[in-house]
């Protein structure tokens, strides 16, 4: 079922257009990144879709054509920097979010248990690290127990652990089958939670498409055994193979089209070669978001 569907939306600020005639298709159960640059037009997509901004031209229809008051309250959504009374702990926090969304407060332990915080509830917001605001602002998102999450930048601002913590969380979320809509500038980060993403650039949608799609293996393959010169040899009557290149106590082979590393680890098996190590040589999300640029210059 579709979540999410954007039809030529566009929003104007005078001469500048942050976001022009977008169309994207979300589905239910993805993690779908929306990248791009600082000024692409992600913020300025999600306000719109949540009615925080007015869209100059265009709609979206939530839920198959639910009543946009409805489709908020099945919304959970991170849009700004943490924002809570720093006097406050963090069941006290939520409890104002509980009332504020009309949700009750009887979940408020689970879900602090969920985003790592139960041990920390009863201190105040002001003793909390960045990861842990973040962690608690999820908290704030979850709490009323949505199908959709949304998240602006999620990870902006944090330490390497906050990210580490932020990032988990994500998948943890994720697993439970739940819509993850996360605009980010950082490629690393969507490569490892997202399904899906889409690149924008001032405003315009240059790609969309599947994360594994565009990350398949390459054709090359890292592998290694205890008989390297064994091993070597061997591959010589792999008929998969275009070419190698031997170098520290491993061997990179380059296989022809159509062929992939379990065609070869059953060729070495069934020569009696047992692999130690095999390891198909990916695309990086940032390779192919420079060329995807670059393509639209």
């Amino acid at each position: 079922m579709s979540v999410l569907k954007i039809n030529k939306l566009t929003k104007k600020f005078g001469r500048l257009t942050a976001v022009d005639q977008l169309d994207l298709t979300i589905e239910e159960g993805q993690v779908y990144g929306i990248l791009g640059p600082n000024g692409s037009g992600k913020t300025t997509t999600l306000g719109m879709i949540l009615e925080v901004v007015a869209p100059t031209s265009g709609d979206f229809e939530w839920f198959g054509g639910m009543n946009n008051v409805e489709a908020r309250q099945n919304i959970g959504s991170i849009l700004e920097t943490p924002c809570f009374y720093s006097y406050l702990t963090a069941v006290q926090n939520l409890r104002i979010v509980a009332h504020i969304k009309k949700c009750g407060t009887d979940n408020i332990d689970k879900i602090l248990k969920q985003v790592n915080l139960y041990d920390r509830r009863n201190d105040k917001f002001k003793t909390y690290s960045l990861g842990m605001k973040q962690r608690l602002s999820l908290a704030a998102a979850l709490l009323s127990d949505p199908p959709v999450l949304m998240l602006d930048e999620p990870t902006n601002g944090l330490d390497p652990e906050g990210i580490a913590e932020v990032r988990q969380l994500i998948r943890d979320i994720a697993a439970k089958g739940k819509t993850i809509i996360m605009a980010s500038h950082l490629l690393d980060e969507v490569q490892k939670v997202c399904t899906h993403f889409c690149v924008l650039r001032k405003g315009v949608k240059l790609h969309e498409g599947s994360v594994h799609e565009i990350l398949g293996e390459t054709n090359a393959v890292e592998i290694s055994a205890r008989d390297l010169d064994g091993l070597s040899t061997l591959l010589e009557k792999f008929e998969g193979m275009e070419s190698l290149e031997r170098s520290n106590g491993s061997i990179m082979v380059f296989l022809k089209e159509g062929q992939s590393s379990d065609h070869l680890n059953r060729f070495c098996f069934d020569q009696g070669i047992a692999l130690k190590k095999l390891v198909p040589q990916s695309k990086s999300l940032e390779q192919e978001f420079l060329k995807i640029l670059k393509e639209n210059d």
